[in-house]
């Protein structure tokens, strides 16, 4: 990669979490939500269930927070919105083929969901685990903030039943997570790496670049700490200033961000120190050693994505998801909670979802979604394959997808990808963009007024 390439490309795009991205959702009733979870009952090639539970409560919010994050509940608050999940996860259960269908993975993000009490959490694992069977080694993974977690809680958190933890570490410079106002690790991380393998359990370390007071150096030592560690994925998330959407990151630019040239020199640098250490590269932003899972599938073309990260084909279902800001993901359609938790309280308890908006697919995005997801995730897609999986024709998924070979051209042209009649890929040099690659592909770029990050 060198800084032509990052000159002409490090432009805004989607991030592609979804297709479409969710700045395009609108309002979605109650009635078409439960429609499309009925339906989700009878996709053939999604039996699979995946479940995500949004705790939305921080005890401090960090600055540069994109996430759906509030400041911590009172006792009394907590307890009703932890009924309220448990409501919301039978109401619907209701829609679903509980008889035919596994549970493959549960997720839980925020906020902080590791700021309910454990007791709350280990409840609602259970819960779910009673509406149907599991597959065998089922994906049960919670994001951490491990600012507020002593020695006794990781061993309780075992006790949840949870096998893969995310350490939200940003990074190990104390003085970077102050400007920033993240709390560090209570305990050494070394010591939480070492309760958790104790334990069998899989560990993400996720960290943050493009913060106040970080530097290229400054983020490869960063790297190399984590790498040091040993955990078996890294997550280098890019920063996304969007101060438009999240008013707090304002705080930021007046500490100062790095420049754009620094911010690259940093994703860079991390990555090779990552890859010095052993780890590969998946997708935009994963790290993972050879004998990751998430490595397998990558070599075999079973790697996918969700809102909650990549994830196997092994792994992944369609997505049902409670809380508020919560987002499903079904085969025809997405659906969002809305964000005021006193409302969703109140649906909820008169037996209603507190559906806000979504957005019910095409066939024609549908088609669009798979090869996005496809790129996104494998770095090459096949006409063929996506039609044979879809089915129907090649030329039907092409005319389908903003097909533009001069640009295409181009991209090759640049090494970004190598062009065939049948398929796309991604070179090695080429892969940070992946995501301006299929941007070029999806029709709603063509006229688009709607804001997004830089890839970098």
């Amino acid at each position: 990669m060198n800084q032509q390439l990052l000159d002409k490309y490090n432009v805004p795009v989607p991030r592609y979490t979804s297709y479409p991205p969710a700045n395009y959702f609108h309002e979605l009733t109650t009635d078409q939500y439960l429609s499309a979870i009925e339906a989700s009952n009878h996709h053939a090639h999604q039996p699979l269930v995946s479940f995500y539970l949004h705790i939305p409560f921080c005890r401090h919010l960090c600055h540069y927070c994109g996430c759906n994050s509030y400041p911590m509940a009172n006792q009394d608050m907590r307890k009703r919105y932890v009924d309220a999940l448990h409501q919301e996860i039978d109401l619907i259960a209701s829609h679903l083929d509980t008889q035919n269908r596994q549970i493959s993975q549960i997720h839980y993000g925020g906020g902080s969901p590791t700021a309910l009490p454990i007791a709350d959490l280990k409840s609602l694992n259970e819960h779910l685990r009673s509406l149907m069977p599991t597959i065998a080694h089922p994906e049960i993974a919670i994001e951490c903030h491990p600012g507020y977690l002593a020695e006794g809680d990781w061993e309780a958190l075992a006790q949840c039943g949870f096998n893969r933890y995310s350490l939200g570490i940003q990074d190990f410079d104390e003085h970077v997570l102050k400007a920033v106002n993240r709390r560090p690790s209570l305990l050494p991380v070394e010591e939480i790496m070492h309760l958790l393998r104790q334990q069998g359990a899989t560990v993400n370390m996720d960290l943050l670049f493009g913060l106040p007071y970080q530097t290229p150096d400054s983020f490869a030592r960063a790297a190399e700490q984590a790498a040091n560690l040993h955990p078996d994925r890294i997550v280098t998330f890019s920063y996304g200033h969007v101060p438009w959407v999240h008013k707090r990151q304002l705080i930021l630019e007046k500490l100062g961000l790095p420049q754009d040239e620094d911010k690259q020199e940093m994703y860079r640098r991390a990555a090779e120190v990552l890859h010095t250490a052993g780890y590969r590269s998946i997708g935009m932003d994963h790290f993972v050693l050879p004998t990751d899972e998430l490595s397998v599938a990558l070599e075999t073309k079973q790697l996918h994505r969700n809102f909650q990260g990549y994830c196997t084909r092994r792994t992944t279902g369609q997505v049902y998801a409670f809380g508020v800001t919560a987002i499903s993901q079904l085969q025809t359609a997405y659906a969002q909670n809305g964000r005021d938790i006193e409302e969703y309280i109140r649906c909820i308890e008169a037996g209603k979802p507190y559906t806000y908006r979504g957005y019910e697919l095409t066939t024609q995005e549908q088609m669009v979604r798979e090869v996005i997801e496809q790129m996104m995730c494998n770095y090459h897609f096949s006409w063929k394959e996506i039609a044979a999986c879809l089915g129907c024709t090649p030329a039907e998924v092409k005319a389908a997808t903003n097909y533009d070979e001069q640009k295409l051209k181009e991209m090759e042209a640049d090494g970004l990808i190598e062009l065939s009649e049948d398929s796309i890929s991604m070179t090695q040099i080429g892969s940070p963009f992946v995501r301006n690659v299929v941007a070029t592909l999806d029709p709603l770029m063509a006229h688009t007024d709607k804001k997004f990050s830089k890839p970098i």
